[in-house]
């Protein structure tokens, strides 16, 4: 009865950490000092405002009004009150369609769990394989004759469980459908209906090819204007500025240093001082505000040199431009089709929109991405696979033996029932959960290096790597290390032909560590989550040694994004888990399902009130969520294939094998379905949305709109006082001729391509000239 007591004393652990992080919560949140840091969203939307409390100092940093204290959980169903339209109107779509995961996940499990303890638990609880297996050293516990290893080998019950698979197989293929369906409706909905945005007029071109008698700059003008001649509009050419970036951030700190001590003039009539050494903690004394716009004026003189550098230098221009068009349909006829006949130059995809690109990998060479991504995928492939190593000698370490022999001095205080309970059921869990705290950031560090172009694309990339990594070493590192070492010495006092049915019984009764895994990442995990003790503290912090002026309030209290990257693996984690132990060990399912109900009301609280997302990819991410859901059931499949195999149910393993065609075949016919609209944009709505606004709007100035969104930021300053000069000549822009001028000393004014754009083929007049017949 270890097992069960184990799991009773890890979820009572649990409970009650969740139970004190809510009360918390609860608490914490209603007090006026700490608001900014609950409610950072709507100050950041200019929505919500300090609390204002009269009378003595300490209503302003307690709340005093008891009547609040008992409705302390009215921000579960405040977090449930805000319908879907209203909810992607206030956090965007990519927000609402995360939420989605959640309740996919509450689709698919609750009526799984049913059918589940309706005949799966019955059927097994009724038979006697573990005590009739005639395996010694193999411990199991009530939970565990809930599971398939209590069926005897050979017997017919195993029909239940392939009749139960294929009853899951196709619920989760059907919730899935729907849910794609549902998603991509919102997605072009949400395109349809969305407002004016550069990027619906914007295309990224990459790797374009060198011309020794153009610039890049004339050279994208000139190409665009001869192969799109009455789309094309403007251009932004990449500039490597990441230098002159460091020198900008530089100067930003500065002057938010000199505002401090003009606000501080203001407020004491005193020339304020400081010290110039380190810190200023020692050093001359100088005039604070004097020193600080001397040393603004010089680094202004710094960063115009840079400017300069970097725009009249040749090797500061990047191969790439955003190249912008006159009309939606225009840019997706570009970002959708193939320009020359070499098809590695000239690449163009959609541009992402302004806030969305990362700049700084925008000057990576393109032909140095292969190299680089090759690079990345050997590294993390000895990161995924030797990181089980440590892993392994830990969790040894944090189990009973492991204590026991590192520490013998312990073993009077292991020995005691309730310390024994939690080292085996709690403490492997929360060792696992601490080496995780650092894989995020290395595989984002590593995701950068590859050279993505934008921040959505750098946390899909991660978030892949982050979900195969969890496979690899959670699931698969668990369950084999787990069912191999734990039962070392049943292989080594029985006949090698037993093994296979050792291992068949022994993986079922790893569900336990599963499900003391859940609860300390899941449900712990979540409560902690909607806490934010670490963003509490680092914004008091902040707000008492660093905080300056308000743009240094608001930097601290910014939580920043979801954080797509680390959220979605770790709930396909949970799909995985679920949809493997289903027909497995039912006991998981309940488990999972709280995990899924406690996420989706927090992290929807969470989304309304604390994050605020970087971006807005219109739930670009679909279609991975989709596929991992898939592998996941692919797994379940080939999994409950072996168990069945090792239980010697020879007569009915075949009838699995349908199910891993069926799903792979239900794969290809919903990315054939619905994928397209997740990476293309139909010309039908591309032409429906520019009709309505020249309809709506015959007078937009679609230049004036578009020429400084795709300017680096360190350029915006200077870019900022030619904009009456650039408005001034946008309309002759969308109304001069297409005659095309180039600086190549053969042809002076030709529509003809570069020699090097690879478009070789002749204009119209020279094929007139040229024409036999004419």
């Amino acid at each position: 009865m270890a097992k069960l007591a184990d799991i009773s004393l890890a979820a009572g652990i649990n409970i009650l950490s969740a139970f004190i992080f809510f009360v918390a919560f609860a608490i914490l949140r209603l007090q006026p000092l700490n608001d900014r840091v609950y409610f950072p969203k709507w100050y950041l939307k200019g929505l919500r405002t300090d609390p204002v409390h009269g009378g003595a100092f300490m209503r302003k940093i307690v709340n005093l009004d008891w009547r609040s204290y008992i409705r302390f959980l009215n921000w579960m169903p405040a977090a449930l009150r805000m319908p879907e339209p209203e909810l992607i109107d206030h956090a965007g779509l990519d927000s609402a369609v995360y939420l989605r995961i959640y309740l996919l996940g509450l689709k698919i499990f609750v009526p799984i769990a049913f059918l589940a303890w309706a005949v799966l638990v019955p059927v097994n609880w009724t038979s006697s394989g573990l005590e009739n297996a005639g395996i010694k050293n193999i411990t199991s516990s009530d939970i565990d004759k809930i599971s398939i290893s209590n069926v005897q080998r050979g017997s017919e019950r195993f029909w239940s469980h392939i009749v139960v698979a294929y009853a899951f197989t196709f619920w989760t293929c059907y919730t899935l459908m729907k849910e794609y369906g549902k998603v991509t409706a919102m997605r072009l909905q949400f395109l349809a209906t969305e407002k004016r945005r550069p990027d619906q007029f914007t295309v990224l071109v990459r790797n374009i090819p060198p011309d020794t008698d153009e610039s890049v700059g004339e050279l994208v003008e000139h190409f665009f204007l001869v192969n799109h001649p009455d789309n094309y509009l403007t251009h932004q050419v990449v500039y490597n500025a990441n230098k002159l970036e460091k020198f900008v951030k530089k100067k930003s700190k500065l002057q938010n240093w000199l505002v401090y001590y003009q606000n501080k003039l203001e407020r004491t009539s005193k020339r304020p001082e400081m010290k110039t050494g380190f810190l200023g903690l020692h050093g001359k004394k100088v005039d604070a505000i004097d020193y600080y716009t001397t040393e603004i004026d010089k680094l202004s003189k710094e960063i115009a040199l840079e400017r300069d550098k970097v725009t009249n230098d040749p090797k500061s221009t990047m191969p790439a431009a955003f190249v912008s068009f006159k009309s939606r349909w225009g840019a997706a006829v570009c970002a959708q089709t193939q320009q020359t006949r070499n098809p590695t130059i000239w690449l163009t995809e959609w541009a992402p929109e302004p806030r969305d690109v990362y700049w700084q990998n925008l000057a990576i060479p393109y032909v140095s991405l292969t190299v680089r991504r090759l690079i990345i995928a050997v590294a993390f492939f000895f990161l995924t696979f030797f990181f089980m190593i440590p892993i392994a000698i830990v969790q040894g370490l944090a189990s009973l033996d492991g204590i026991q022999k590192a520490a013998p001095w312990l073993n009077p205080l292991v020995r005691v029932p309730v310390v024994m309970s939690f080292i085996q059921g709690f403490l492997p869990g929360i060792v696992l959960k601490l080496f995780l705290i650092f894989l995020p950031t290395i595989l984002m560090m590593m995701s950068k290096f590859e050279g993505f172009g934008s921040i959505s694309s750098l946390e899909r990339r991660s978030a892949s790597r982050y979900y195969l990594f969890c496979f690899v070493n959670i699931f698969l590192g668990n369950l084999l290390a787990g069912s191999a070492f734990q039962q070392l010495d049943t292989f080594i006092h029985q006949p090698a032909n037993e093994y296979p049915i050792t291992i068949g019984t022994a993986i079922p009764l790893k569900a336990s560590f599963f499900i003391t895994y859940i609860m300390v990442d899941g449900w712990s995990g979540i409560a902690a989550e909607v806490l934010m003790l670490k963003p509490l503290i680092m914004y008091h912090l902040k707000n008492f040694f660093l905080v300056k002026t308000e743009k240094d309030r608001e930097e601290a209290m910014n939580p920043g994004s979801i954080g797509f990257n680390t959220g979605e693996p770790r709930i396909q984690l949970y799909f995985l888990l679920g949809l493997v132990y289903a027909a497995v060990t039912p006991t998981v399912l309940p488990f999972i399902i709280i995990f899924f109900g406690l996420a989706y009301v927090v992290f929807r609280h969470q989304i309304i009130n604390v994050y605020n997302q970087e971006y807005e990819s219109g739930a670009a991410f679909w279609p991975d969520v989709h596929f991992r859901v898939i592998i996941a059931l692919l797994v379940s499949q080939i999994v409950l294939m072996g168990l069945l195999t090792t239980k010697k149910a020879a007569s009915s393993t075949p009838f699995l094998i349908v199910l891993p065609i069926l799903t792979i075949w239900f794969h290809r016919y919903c990315k054939g379905r619905f994928e397209s609209a997740f990476v293309k944009f139909p010309l039908q709505e591309a032409m429906m949305k520019d009709t309505l606004e020249r309809a709506t709007e015959p007078n937009l100035n679609v230049k004036g709109y578009l020429q400084h969104a795709y300017v680096h930021p360190v350029f915006k300053a200077s870019h900022d006082d030619d904009a009456d000069e650039e408005d001034a000549m946008s309309l002759k822009w969308e109304t001069e001729s297409a005659t095309v001028a180039t600086k190549r000393q053969s042809r002076r004014s030709t529509p003809l391509p570069s020699r090097f754009s690879g478009a070789s083929s002749p204009s119209m007049l020279d094929s007139i000239k040229n024409d036999p017949e004419s």
